[in-house]
């Protein structure tokens, strides 16, 4: 199943609502101009990957990509919602240890404004 997304605002953050196999082509090509584009609006994102069912190392590239440019333009990505499949790649390749991660959407962006205070 190829990458499907959404977007949504959730107080004053942009939540992207991924669905599907985040792997190396034309998904992860996808994902990275979505996210580069809103972190010229809004250097607050969220990855909601509550229905990502697979992640290569060309997914795991673009996240960390992703990661890269927000913080080079003052901001954040953070990662909510992963089901025990993805959690276990993130903890495996130790990108846990870098990555922000919430049980859901609605914590993540609540996180930003204690980031904030």
């Amino acid at each position: 199943m190829q990458l499907s997304m959404s977007t949504r605002a959730l107080e004053g953050v942009m939540v992207v609502d991924c669905s599907g196999r985040l792997v190396f082509g034309e998904e992860s090509a996808s994902l990275r101009d979505s996210v580069k584009k809103m972190l010229a609006e809004s250097p607050k994102v969220v990855l909601n990957l509550r229905e990502v069912t697979h992640i290569d190392s060309g997914g795991l590239g673009t996240l960390v990509s992703l990661y890269t440019t927000a913080r080079n333009a003052g901001g954040s990505v953070k990662l909510a919602s992963l089901s025990q499949r993805v959690g276990d790649l993130l903890q495996i390749t130790k990108l846990l240890t870098i990555f922000e991660v919430f049980n859901d959407a609605e914590s993540a962006a609540r996180s930003f404004k204690r980031d904030a205070a």
